[in-house]
């Protein structure tokens, strides 16, 4: 299992709020150049400008959108370049959207999830990941969800992405990780960012709060914890790393019901009836 050194370099996608922003903070907190990545310019303008006058690091900015074939390729690009390599990919570049049933959602708003979740995930990493094995030094972040683990009526492409990378992940953890790459799901619960704020009622909101919800920063911490520890799958937050492994460990039948109720499939959708 690779170990490894302090990252020199990140390319961070999602890199404008959330737990994305907190990892770009606390890289560069730790002396890493970094690549930042999102949508949004003037927000990582404005977040570069508040890392480089902190720690005095090297900070490169790349608006994209990665649902964009020609966008998502300039970042493939920068990824791939021997010239200014890459030694940690933090993949997190992500979309919730809209809640409720499939038979209400427009069939193209579940395909761009499906897109920016997984499909952009995927050619993020064939990108770096020859460069990593080529220098046998990298890491590689997919932000993934604790609900990859368990169904999430109303939310159900969303959470069958996050399913996806993690599995995702776990098999190129397999592949990599004798050649000195290691490659890490990060799957939190519920956070305190602007998708929670923005869609209160989202499945997640409904969690009860004694389980708590996490902070990006620490979320942060844990995900570089485990990449440099060469984990496959990190869930941070003890609450929620129990809830994860039971739901791998009791039978099917009193996950789904346990989700089920919490989350609200009582309910019959509007359509499709």
């Amino acid at each position: 299992m690779a170990v490894q050194e302090k990252f020199r370099t990140a390319l961070v996608t999602g890199a404008s709020s959330g737990v994305g922003e907190a990892f770009a903070r606390r890289l560069g907190a730790d002396g890493c150049s970094l690549v930042l990545v999102a949508r949004r310019a003037k927000q990582l303008d404005d977040l570069a400008d508040q890392i480089r006058a902190a720690h005095g690091v090297e900070v490169e900015v790349l608006g994209a959108d990665l649902t964009a074939p020609e966008e998502l390729q300039r970042v493939e690009q920068r990824l791939a370049d021997p010239g200014q390599p890459i030694d940690l990919l933090v993949s997190n570049a992500g979309v919730f959207g809209s809640i409720g049933y499939l038979a209400d959602q427009a069939a193209d708003a579940e395909v761009h999830k499906i897109e920016l979740n997984a499909v952009a995930m995927v050619r993020l990493a064939r990108a770096a990941l020859p460069g990593m094995l080529a220098r046998r030094r990298g890491g590689i972040v997919n932000v993934s969800s604790v609900s990859a683990f368990v169904p999430t009526p109303r939310a159900a492409t969303y959470s069958a992405t996050k399913a996806f990378i993690t599995s995702f992940s776990e098999s190129l953890h397999g592949e990599t990780r004798s050649r000195s790459v290691t490659v890490t799901a990060l799957c939190p619960g519920p956070m305190r960012t602007e998708i929670h704020d923005a869609t209160p009622d989202r499945p997640q909101a409904r969690t009860p709060a004694k389980l708590g919800v996490l902070d990006p920063a620490d979320v942060a911490s844990a995900g570089l914890a485990a990449v440099r520890a060469g984990r496959p799958v990190c869930v941070p937050g003890r609450r929620w790393a129990v809830i994860a492994a039971m739901s791998r460990t009791l039978p099917r039948p009193l996950v789904r019901r346990a989700f089920y109720q919490l989350w609200g499939s009582s309910q019959q959708p509007a359509k499709g009836r």
